[in-house]
């Protein structure tokens, strides 16, 4: 193999895995719906992208015989860079099969769960970075601290790795060690039932490596299946369990805890959390435990962590001043949504909050409208976009009203992305303070116009 094809190159894994191949001098190139900036800085880094799925348009001379094509599973069957690779003998896999190997050839750290995964991983590579034991990383979101969803390493076996249960991706992995931070039912497009959901999170612990680990939160509704000479640990916040945080305490901007450990003798590790929201609590203990696994020590630990800057559209705020504070959120599942705003009221209490809102994809919002309209409820005025589809059709009677009638007070507005700015021009002199952008569709293409309009007001 001399070549790798991407389509979807601009997707987040996508491009981690682009990276990758293009350090280790494979010649990478692409195909992607739409321009992004991260497509931009792929470009940049030398990587050849079209926006065209005619054949023509392969940017690149490849031959079955020294090209490997990667797709993921959002590209439908129909797209016609696709038929022509697998009419022509290609080999073709998904994003998944092709992470896969790379878990086999390395020792592979993987964090699985509905909603945390991506900050958990971030944290965890974070703290493997900083310490004496380093790690390569395939984060699911782009890392504040290192500017990258690729970390590489000349001498550490760890790969850290976000283990996708969408279309059972994380079933293609080869974990020594597992995390799993929920499994709160999702995707039930993919898996019709509650049940199918979770029967696949347990069969990824069958997948973990003879002597390995698994981590799991306390009271998650799984029966792990682990294999031989696998122990599995709990952890939890402000209960017992084999690695616990307690004494959580948020003033002045700062956000500490006491982490228990199992050989802490009684002596917990008090810790400051560089990202100072309770909601980062939960998943700062879990990661903490795999690198405390995998030799970072405490002090190492207490470093690491003060020292962590989050993820972007991980709860990031991108503006922070008297007039405004503005903060891009990737959730998109209620209970993410829930915890997201719940954590934007506890850090700032009695002020006025705006949660500007995009649904991502119709069935998840026909399955959760209600626990939608709930969470948004908790905030004091809403803006809803329209559903981004992603890889759907449209279903009937499936729109943002659905969300805006179950709500008990409502919204501002129900309006297109591209309308956000031009309606909050409108509303400038009655916005609040804080505003929360929250969804994972195009609503991040809004953050930087929303935040240049904000700025203007002094």
């Amino acid at each position: 193999m001399k070549q790798v094809y991407f389509i979807g190159i601009g997707g987040i894994g996508m491009s981690a895995l682009a990276r990758y191949f293009h350090a280790q001098g494979y010649a990478v190139s692409g195909y992607d719906l739409t321009p992004s900036p991260l497509i931009d800085a792929l470009r940049q880094e030398g990587m050849e992208v079209c926006f065209d799925d005619t054949v023509e348009a392969i940017p690149c001379a490849c031959t079955p015989q020294d090209t490997t094509v990667v797709y993921t599973p959002a590209v439908p069957a129909t797209h016609r860079q696709l038929i022509y690779f697998r009419e022509q003998g290609y080999r073709v896999v998904k994003r998944a099969e092709i992470l896969g190997d790379v878990t086999r050839m390395q020792r592979a750290l993987c964090v699985a769960g509905t909603h945390g995964k991506t900050t958990t991983c971030t944290i965890l590579a974070h703290l493997l970075r900083s310490s004496h034991v380093d790690c390569n990383a395939f984060l699911g979101g782009i890392s504040n601290n290192y500017k990258t969803n690729l970390l590489l390493s000349d001498h550490s076996e760890l790969v850290v790795v976000e283990a996708d249960e969408f279309d059972r991706s994380f079933h293609h992995l080869s974990p020594a060690l597992a995390i799993i931070t929920s499994a709160d039912p999702d995707h039930l497009d993919i898996y019709g039932t509650a049940e199918a959901y979770r029967e696949s999170f347990e069969h990824f612990t069958s997948l973990i490596q003879p002597g390995g680990y698994l981590i799991m939160k306390q009271g998650i509704c799984i029966t792990p299946r682990t294999g031989m000479g696998v122990s599995t640990l709990t952890y939890a916040v402000n209960e017992e369990a084999d690695f616990y945080a307690s004494d959580i305490c948020i003033a002045n901007g700062q956000l500490t805890f006491s982490w228990h450990y199992p050989d802490d003798r009684g002596n917990p590790l008090k810790v400051e959390l560089g990202v100072p929201l309770y909601i980062n609590v939960e998943n700062a203990t879990a990661a903490m435990a795999a690198a405390y696994l995998n030799g970072v020590t405490p002090e190492e630990l207490q470093q690491g962590l003060c020292s962590f800057a989050g993820s972007r559209r991980r709860f990031d705020r991108v503006l922070n001043t008297d007039a405004h504070v503005l903060i891009d959120d990737y959730a998109h599942h209620p209970k993410e949504l829930e915890a997201s705003l719940l954590s934007v009221k506890s850090l700032y209490p009695g002020e006025r909050i705006l949660g500007i809102f995009q649904p991502h994809l119709f069935s998840r919002t026909a399955d959760f409208y209600q626990e939608f309209a709930a969470a948004l409820d908790t905030v004091d005025e809403v803006i809803l976009l329209d559903i981004y589809p992603a890889r759907e059709k449209p279903m009937q009677g499936v729109t943002s009203e659905l969300i805006a009638e179950a709500m008990t007070h409502k919204p501002l507005a129900i309006i297109q992305c591209e309308d956000l700015v031009t309606t909050l021009r409108r509303l400038q002199p009655l916005l609040p303070r804080i505003i929360v952008m929250l969804g994972a569709g195009n609503i991040d293409r809004m953050v930087q116009p929303v935040k240049a309009l904000l700025e203007q007001d002094v």
